[in-house]
């Protein structure tokens, strides 16, 4: 019986990839101000923000049922704009041994390819797979995308 999963997506945006990117790592609580609907707030608990170790706790939204979800940043990689975030508290761990979630933006001429993974080990057989969350990370990548746009 395997439990160890995982699922990925990935989305064109027209913002820079740089810019997306710098939104998960330097500045994840503007999120809430852009997408309130998704992300109602996303505090730092510990470290400085952008810095790898650092703790963000979300409070997030996924098909009107809120949640929360305390991560740390495990891994920054600037050149490759990407990021991992491990969670280690919250909601999706009352249904999974282990969650992480990794974003990288990728520059494709004058678009950025958005591609989300979420690697996860769930309790047992009978926990779907994570595609309500995964579908929730396209769509606020979509509202961020809308907002840097228009910056």
């Amino acid at each position: 019986m395997v439990l160890a999963g995982k699922v990925q997506a990935e989305t064109l945006i027209r913002a820079p990839a740089d810019k997306f990117h710098e939104m998960f790592w330097k500045k994840p609580h503007h999120i809430s101000n852009v997408s309130p609907q998704n992300i109602q707030k996303a505090h730092l608990h510990e470290g400085d923000w952008g810095s790898l170790g650092s703790v963000i706790v979300w409070n997030y939204a996924i098909d009107g049922n809120t949640h929360v979800a305390k991560e740390i940043v495990e891994a920054i990689d600037e050149k490759n704009k990407s990021i991992t975030f491990k969670v280690i508290e919250g909601d999706i761990l009352k249904e999974h041994r282990s969650f992480k979630i990794l974003l990288q933006a990728i520059p494709k001429g004058e678009f950025t390819l958005v591609h989300w993974t979420l690697e996860y080990e769930k309790l047992n057989k009978d926990i779907p797979a994570p595609l309500k969350e995964l579908g929730f990370l396209v769509h606020l990548s979509e509202h961020i995308d809308d907002h840097l746009v228009q910056a």
